[in-house]
């Protein structure tokens, strides 16, 4: 009798260890996969951070460059950033962007790529 109980009190530590083991153990159930596409803006190619009614100070801080006055009354001016980020690398980068303000308020801004040079 001793020996089929302390076979049988093995067996219940074994299963409880194997309770406390499972319990414990993180859940690796397969979550669903995410079906759904990406929104429209995320698959832009533009990504400039302007937002139109910003200020000039606001814009300067955005793109982290300076504001260059080109034309304009105050209020009612043309800036120019000539921004030197993106690319491979390999190629010395100088695009320009003007920005134009009305009434203070960022209106519009168009980035001017110039002449291709190796097209000349």
């Amino acid at each position: 009798m001793t020996a089929t109980s302390s076979a049988m009190a093995a067996r219940r530590g074994v299963t409880a260890v194997m309770v406390v083991l499972l319990s414990a153990a993180p859940c690796f159930a397969q979550q669903p996969a995410v079906t759904a596409p990406p929104p429209f803006v995320a698959t832009l190619s533009n990504t400039t951070p302007l937002v139109f009614g910003m200020d000039a100070h606001e814009a300067a801080a955005v793109l982290g460059m300076p504001l260059n006055y080109v034309s304009g009354k105050p209020g009612d001016e043309i800036f120019l950033v000539i921004r030197t980020e993106g690319g491979t690398g390999f190629f010395d980068r100088r695009d320009r962007l003007y920005l134009q303000f009305r009434h203070g308020r960022l209106a519009g801004w168009k980035g001017d790529w110039g002449r291709n040079w190796m097209w000349q």
